[in-house]
């Protein structure tokens, strides 16, 4: 959709925090949904065989891809190739969170190089995982029985989230914009392209198009339960949220929407300790903001059931989840522009989000606003 454009930006800081080999970070286009990059590459950081460059090389032509192929002889692969590694990792680490979002990233829309002309499928290698091996990217919504197509992608994207025990209504995450004008010179369509807005500016400025409604995610994924995938990785994925948010930049852990891993055992009572410790200076920090969350039997974008949600919709838009960590992690990243905060507060705020992500329904909302002193 949008032109192969890379933009050789200064590396600054930026590539002594990432291994070696990541260190290709040339910053091309295609960051329209910079959160789900973000998760990927701190999921690709563990272990990355294949040399691959950043996640967002995956997103584009093959020509443009080559540059972060490493390894892989074939650039029109390259999106897979990495969704597969990087959910080979979260799997390993029991960490449902980076595993969803692989699978989120292997849907996310390719470059092209005209609105309304479809991307290159991947056909000279097959995936190790049958979860990502299910899956195709979403095409230009301009393209040819596009609509029906990036549905039927999403659809199986909420089934495969479903299976390894994620929140399949992450599979809207991988929804692409609204259809361009073909013949459009630019080539650009109705699309973003912020690598600093964390949220994903296709989020942030509300032109995300989602390919399917609350009502058809829940008839998708009836029926499918956690399986082998999850199977064995219990008592790592309660831990794993935690694991990834010492592991990864602080930037990254915030920007990381994402349902909260299934805890084999209530929590301890120290789970929430960090809501007693300097809760009115907590809320000091954030100024003039709200940065509450509240647990509904109404939410406000008309989910029918118990959900999460932002008390302050104005200052953090979000719909609401199921899992608090969704809106939590969302929050976190939005108040270090929007509210100011310190990079003190900022960590605090993780550390809120990680321990309510333990927790279920209103304990999980009552735990973070505790510990951001709300």
């Amino acid at each position: 959709m949008l032109s192969n454009i890379i933009l050789a930006l200064p590396l600054m800081g930026a590539v002594s925090a990432l291994p070696a080999r990541l260190a290709v970070r040339e910053v091309p286009q295609e960051h329209a949904h910079e959160n789900v990059l973000t998760v990927v590459d701190a999921g690709l950081q563990s272990n990355n065989p294949g040399n691959f460059g950043a996640s967002v090389f995956g997103l584009l032509g093959k020509a443009a891809a080559a540059s972060g192929a490493g390894n892989l002889a074939d650039a029109d692969c390259l999106q897979q190739a990495i969704a597969d590694q990087v959910f080979t990792n979260g799997k390993a680490a029991g960490d449902v969170n980076t595993m969803t979002f692989a699978l989120i990233y292997r849907a996310l829309e390719r470059n092209t190089g005209a609105v309304g002309q479809a991307s290159v499928p991947c056909a000279s290698v097959k995936a190790v995982n049958p979860e990502i091996a299910a899956l195709q990217q979403h095409q230009d919504p301009a393209s040819n029985g596009a609509a029906a197509l990036n549905k039927q992608i999403a659809t199986e994207l909420a089934k495969q989230i479903a299976s390894i025990g994620g929140d399949p209504t992450l599979a809207n995450e991988a929804s692409t914009f609204a259809p361009g004008k073909l013949g459009d010179p630019t080539a650009k369509g109705l699309t973003c392209d912020d690598a600093n807005d964390k949220a994903g500016c296709i989020n942030t400025l509300k032109l995300r198009v989602d390919d399917l409604s609350a009502d058809e995610i829940t008839a998708a994924v009836s029926g499918v339960s956690a399986g082998a995938a999850n199977a064995g990785n219990a008592t790592a994925a309660a831990g794993g949220a935690a694991a990834q948010a010492c592991a990864a930049p602080s930037a990254a852990a915030a920007a990381a929407p994402a349902a909260a891993p299934a805890a084999t055992s209530a929590p301890s009572s120290t789970a929430a300790a960090p809501a007693a410790t300097g809760a009115a200076s907590n809320k000091a920090a954030f100024g003039s903001c709200d940065p509450s969350i509240v647990f509904t039997q109404t939410p406000a974008d008309g989910r029918q059931e118990a959900a999460f949600q932002a008390k302050d919709l104005s200052t953090f838009p979000h719909g609401s989840a199921l899992g608090a960590k969704v809106i939590t992690d969302f929050i976190c990243q939005q108040a270090v522009n929007k509210c100011k905060i310190d990079a003190a507060t900022e960590a605090t705020c993780n550390a809120a989000s990680t321990a309510a992500s333990q927790l279920k329904g209103q304990a999980a909302a009552d735990s973070f606003n505790a510990a951001i002193g709300f």
